[in-house]
């Protein structure tokens, strides 16, 4: 059962989001938060799978919330939000959010994306993922990414697939391994390089070179 803790300032939007998390059987709202604060609280205690994280609520703010649990591997973070304007994608990528979603998202897609992060998949609106593509492809040659020579010949083909934004399953299926072996191998990336998230993961592996 996947664990997920709902954080929206709206009473009226949280009821409808766990309406559609409870109604799927292998998902299950266990808390619910009003604010950024809340949500770190409410995620602390319960140590749920995922939080469904808006940005713009009052006091700590959503991205806030977010750096805290991430740096803190207290749980996964979908920010799930009205805006699609670029720093606030930016922002929450940064902190560590495993995934990005507008709130115009329907229903089954939801859940879906709540099931990826759960299994340590990454997630984008389709409406924002050709903007950040282009922002990477637009960005100017970086130093050396930090880290990045210490990791094994197979971690590093590992962080290639996650520069080609590739799941576990896929990552798994490109190297002829078994998927829990690729989320051993993401995870030890992920903490060799010092990053919180799938997404950070790709932008190291666009600045170190390894996405053709």
């Amino acid at each position: 059962m996947i664990r997920v803790v709902v954080a929206d300032d709206q009473a009226a939007v949280r009821a409808g989001l766990v309406m559609i998390l409870d109604s799927a059987p292998d998902v299950e709202v266990v808390g619910e938060a009003s604010d950024g604060a809340q949500a770190v609280r409410a995620a602390t205690s319960l140590r749920p799978d995922v939080v469904l994280m808006d940005i713009r609520m009052p006091g700590v703010d959503g991205i806030a919330a977010t750096r805290e649990l991430t740096a803190a591997g207290i749980a996964e973070v979908l920010v799930l939000t009205t805006f699609d304007l670029d720093d606030l994608v930016d922002g929450a990528l940064a902190a560590g959010a495993a995934g990005f979603l507008l709130k115009t998202v329907d229903a089954p897609a939801l859940v879906d994306a709540v099931r990826s992060v759960a299994r340590g998949d990454g997630v984008l609106a389709p409406e924002v993922t050709r903007r950040v593509l282009a922002r990477l492809s637009a960005r100017p040659a970086r130093p050396a990414v930090p880290g990045v020579d210490d990791l094994t010949a197979r971690e590093r083909d590992v962080l290639g697939c996650l520069g080609r934004g590739l799941s576990n399953a896929a990552i798994a299926d490109e190297l002829v391994i078994t998927e829990a072996t690729a989320k051993t191998h993401v995870s030890r990336v992920l903490a060799k390089l010092g990053l919180r998230s799938r997404t950070q993961a790709a932008l190291a592996a666009q600045d170190a070179g390894l996405v053709p």
